[in-house]
This record gives C-alpha cells, structure tokens and sequence, in this order.
C-alpha cells in the first residue's frame, strides 16, 4: 500500500488534477476502441535494396488496396497504377509527369484532391495526434487543415480551394505532393518487422540499413549474416575474415571499401604477392554481372583465397580457446595429410582440389604468418574505425534482439534447437547448461557484451559468442550440424558438401511442436504464431509457408536473387492488419525506372492466412494492455483525490 501511494503521488506530478486524470482516461479508453494498426513483416533481404525499398513503399500491396478503397470503379487501372507510382517515387514521378503534361496546375489541383482522399483512408484509424506528429512539419498546418476541412460545406468551400490554389500559385505544389505521398506511406504501415538477414549475398545492405534508420518504427531479430557484421564490427578477427570472404565470393567488395570505406588495399597487395603464382581455381567468384575483365577476375580470385586462408585459421584460434565447444571437427587445416594432399572429414579421407598452401605452417597450422598477422591488424582497425559501419551496427543493437514478442506472435529468424524427440536441446556456454527461451537470452546477453563490455575477458567472450552464434550447430541463427564453407572449396565429393539442418526443420509440420515453443516464450497457443525466415521456401516445388494450421509462417520466400532459381519466387511478406494476416507472395521486381515510368509493381499473390471474426482493436494490443493499466492507475488516483489522499491542484 506504501509503494501504491508512492507511485500515485509520482503520477500526480503529470496530472495534477481530477481534470487532467479524467481527461487522459477518456482518450485512452477512446484509442483502445480503435483497430490496430497494420504491421508489416520481411525477412532475408540480403542487400536487394532495390526489391526491398519497393516492398517497403507499396507496403506489399497495401497502398494499392487503399487507392481501390478510396475511388473504386471511379478511376481506370492505369490512373491507379500511375497513383500508386506517384505515392512510392513521387519526385521521380513529378519529373516523369512534367515530361508529357500539358496543364500541371491542373495536374496538380486535381492531384492534391486524389491525395487528400487517400490520405484520410490512411489515417482513419489513428487519433488526431497521432496523425499530426507524422504530418512533415513544413506542411503541417496546410495538410492537416486540407485532412479535416470540408469543401462539400458552403461555409469552406472557398477557403478551402483557396489553400490548394495559393500552393500552386506559389509554387508548393511539388513539394506538397511529396510531402502527403510521404504521410500516406507513414500511415498505411504502422510498424515493420525484419526477421533477420539484411547483410551478404546482394550489392547495397549499407542502403537497406540507412533506409531502416529512416522509418518512423521498426524492430530487427538478427540473422546469422546480421549476427556475423555486428560481430566484424565489434572486432572479431574470425567474422572480419568470414565478412571479408563472402563480399569476394559474390563479388561486392565495393560494399567494404564504397559503402563503408573500409581500406582492403593491405590484403590486396598480400593476396598479390604471395598468390602471384597460383590460378587460385577453387576460389571463383559469383558476379552478378558478366561483364568483369580477366584481369580483375584473377585479382579477386586471389583475393578470395587469401582471405579465406586467413578465416580458417583465425576461426581454429576460436575453437581452439574455447574446449570443448563442440566444433572440433571444423579444425580442418590440422586434418590435412600434406604426404598425399588429402583430408579427413568425419572419419572419411578425400583428396584435396588444391595443393596450395604457402601460408600454412603445418606443425602449427591455425597460426597466422607475419605477413597475414599485419594484415589482420590492418583489416581490424579499418572495421572499428568505419564511422557507417558502427553506426549501423549499433542500430541493429538498439532495434534488434534474437527475437521478439509482439502483439501475440514470436518472431525469430532461425530456430528453436531441439533434440530428435522434439524436447528443447541442452547447450553448455562458458560452463552453463542452458535450453529454450533461456538460451535465446543468454547468449544474446553475451552478444551486447561483444558491443558494450568495458572488460577485456567478457568482451572476448562476447566475441567468440558472435562467431558462435554464426557457425555452431546448436544456434539458434544457425541450425545446422555444420557449415561446410571447407568442404566446398576443397573436395569435390558433395556428400561432405551436405549441412545437416537441425530436428526443428524436420518436426515443425507437428503442431505438438509449434505449441510447445509457443508456451515457452509465455503465448497463447490458441491464437499465437510463430515468424520465421533463414530457410528459403521452395514454393515452385509445392512447399508452403504456412504449417500447422497457420501457427507458423515461414517466409523466406527468396528475396535474394542467389535464392530465387530454388524458391521459384522473389520473396514473400506478411501483413499483419486488424482483419487478420495476408501472406504476399512476390514475384521478381524489375526497375525503378519502370516503376515510374509505366506504372509497374511487383506483382504478388496474396493468400489470407488468418481473418478475424471480430476486428483486432488497440486494446487486443501490447500497447493497449499497457494503456489498459494506465488506465486502472489512473482511476486509482482520481479515487485517492476524491478521497483526499492526495491533493488536487
């Protein structure tokens, strides 16, 4: 009762009175009689900037289905389609309209009126406030007067016309469109969530994290590619090796040295000079583009062996100061037999495509030569020194977790590790046994001190974590018995090129299973779902997204375009509205440029995973539980001022 009247009195301060007290009660009892917002979920990017901003501007259709809603039969296709284009690029639109239009203050006048109509659509679910703090504060007072005036009204009629007359006449009109294009893409989407994966494979992830940095709210679960750039950041010599590595087998190194400024001349003229005489064959690299001179082909070659020389070795160093971690196996420069260049995996001997190794110390191989030792030392200082880098590396710390709890789903990017009985595996670190939801928190703890830690022994700790956390089979990112990046370059047997996945990906079709996490991390088994990504589904085969009844969602669908030949698809998304979920499966998108210029969208199938019999209010919410209880403490604070236990101003 003590601690009660403590806090009551601490409440008081912000509403000194029976007046204010009252007055907060009744706007939030009116917000929690509102539908939710819609939420929008995405997974596996892998730096296709392009393909994601357009998801992220239509809202995966959404934009589209408000356009249909606001004019219906009223506008032709061709106007929507050119509406919608104008909504997602609108600069680029304006230069595009100005090109064949022959009348823009009529273009404009009639313009600004379709906005204004799609723009209350937008906003009909949200408060007065809510939509004023999203308004850009250049047209504040002209967008909010345009949303709430009434033009049908006699009495405004001519105020009203006066206000989009006078924008045009002093030339506002641009900027004005722009500005409610901006609003209306605010409002339809009122929360993102990204499952993971916005690193590696494709050319521009640097821009998908500046666009992130940009949106008015969003949460990020970290994939193990996430996982494997914050570790580089925060100065894992292994991940530097692992991130380095796989920009030069997609051939994106420019995203180090143009997106990050991150100096690789020093492993340049290494990867020159010691591998000046080796055709480096096992070490191509992927472009996404032909047109690569012969040259440049071999410079990243070499590049690519030396680098990837370097990896092996600084991960053994990992393995090796850590006993007993359970990745013993992958200590495979020791296993290698230089009398007759073979290598022994998992008991078996096979022999190796390359004999190439002038780096390697065979009485101590995981020990790196002066040469590579500098180059590290070089490599290192240049990823903690990158200003971008650490910026958007402590974004994903601040947004990310491992997962997350929202609004009655759980969202992670990989999996649940389980035992082949389906019960949750036990994992040892640093001398716990820990399983389930506590695992997922343990070593997310020891992931922020890879970040945060001031101590030197629990930053390293936090360090061999993160690369723990990007290639040990019992992560919860990773889930899988081995990462076979060995293998592949050096023996050509595909039986050793095979990653085991863990029992979760073969018992989740059980919904015994799904329930069982689902209670684990505290949801209702009844109306919960689980999120997921990292495992591409392979829909031109049959597979599904959706199991077990719809209680998870697997959607990995291949945003990355190294994934589509496999998923038959350019990726799937989610919706999440107060009507239920629609799952959006997408096809590949084309261009900017033909997205403005013709009005193209991504065209995706949507399929209804779950309606509701009754529309999902605010108070179905998190927050709404949350104003729910502001709500009962207020009440008991007007009772303590109508009791006199507390003073009213």
């Amino acid at each position: 009762m003590k601690e009660e009247m403590k806090y009551l009195e601490a409440l008081s301060k912000q509403y000194p009175s029976i007046a204010s007290a009252s007055t907060e009660i009744i706007n939030l009892n009116a917000i929690l009689s509102l539908p939710k917002g819609t939420e929008h979920f995405i997974t596996d990017v892998h730096g296709e900037y392009d393909q994601f901003l357009h998801v992220l501007k239509n809202g995966s259709g959404a934009i589209r289905r408000k356009i249909d809603d606001a004019f219906g039969p009223a506008m032709r296709t061709d106007e929507k389609k050119s509406l919608a284009a104008l909504i997602y690029y609108p600069k680029l639109k304006l230069e595009e309209v100005k090109k064949t239009e022959t009348d823009m203050k009529e273009w404009y006048r009639s313009t600004i009126y379709q906005l204004i109509c799609i723009c209350k659509k937008a906003s009909s679910k949200y408060t007065r406030s809510k939509v004023r703090k999203a308004i850009p504060k250049d047209f504040a007072y002209i967008i909010e007067e345009l949303m709430t005036g009434h033009p049908d009204e006699v009495d405004q009629e001519a105020y009203y016309n006066e206000i989009i007359h006078s924008v045009i006449e002093t030339k506002q009109a641009e900027e004005l469109i722009v500005a409610f294009a901006d609003l209306i893409r605010r409002l339809v989407i009122d929360h993102l969530h990204v499952i993971g994966d916005i690193f590696d494979r494709g050319p521009k992830p640097h821009l998908i994290m500046d666009e992130l940095m940009r949106y008015h709210s969003v949460d990020i679960q970290w994939g193990n590619h996430d996982i494997e750039w914050m570790g580089a950041a925060c100065g894992s010599e292994a991940l530097i090796a692992t991130v380095i590595r796989n920009q030069a087998r997609y051939g994106n190194l420019d995203i180090l040295e143009d997106g990050y400024g991150i100096n690789l001349i020093p492993l340049v003229r290494f990867a020159m000079e010691t591998y000046k005489d080796d055709n480096c064959d096992c070490f191509g690299v992927h472009y996404r583009d032909d047109d690569v001179t012969p040259n440049d082909r071999e410079l990243d070659e070499k590049i690519h062996k030396a680098i990837s020389i370097i990896q092996f070795k600084l991960e053994g160093q990992v393995i090796l100061r850590n006993k007993n971690c359970g990745m013993e196996d992958r200590l495979l420069l020791s296993k290698i037999d230089t009398k007759d260049w073979s290598v022994t995996v998992d008991g078996k001997k096979y022999p190796m495509l390359d004999h190439s190794f002038p780096t390697v110390d065979w009485e101590n191989p995981f020990t790196l030569s002066s040469a590579e030792e500098e180059v590290v030392t070089k490599l290192k200082a240049a990823f903690l020194n990158s200003e971008k880098l650490q910026r958007h590396v402590s974004f994903l710390y601040t947004k990310g977790s491992l997962y997350k709890v929202f609004n009655g789903n759980l969202l992670y990017h990989g999996c649940m590790p389980l035992c082949d009985d389906g019960a949750f595996k036990k994992v040892s670190i640093f001398g716990k046994e820990v399983w389930g939801r506590n695992l997922y928190d343990y070593i997310e703890e020891y992931a922020r001190k890879g970040f945060y830690a001031l101590d030197e022994s629990e930053k390293r700790k936090g360090l061999d974590t993160l690369y723990f956390m990007w290639a040990h089979p019992d992560s919860p990112v990773f889930g899988k018995r081995k990462m076979a990046t060995f293998e592949r370059y050096f023996i050509k047997e595909k039986e050793t090129h095979v990653e085991v996945k863990n029992p979760y990906y073969q018992l989740i079709d059980q919904e015994s299973i799904v329930n069982s996490i689902l209670e684990e991390f505290g949801l209702d088994i009844k109306n919960g779902h689980i999120v997921n990504g990292h495992v591409p589904v392979e829909a031109k085969k049959g597979e599904s997204p959706i199991r077990c009844n719809g209680k998870l969602l697997i959607i990995d669908g291949g945003f990355s375009k190294a994934y589509q030949p496999t998923t038959g698809i350019a990726g799937y998304t989610l919706m999440f509205n107060s009507y239920g979920m629609i799952l959006a499966a997408h096809e590949p998108f084309e261009s900017v440029e033909k997205a403005v210029r013709e009005g193209s969208d991504i065209h995706s199938q949507t399929l209804l995973v779950e309606r509701t019999t009754k529309r999902i209010t605010v108070a179905d919410t998190d927050t709404g539980h949350k104003m729910k209880d502001m709500v009962l403490d207020l009440s008991k604070l007007l009772e303590a001022y109508r009791d006199g236990k507390i003073v009213s101003e």
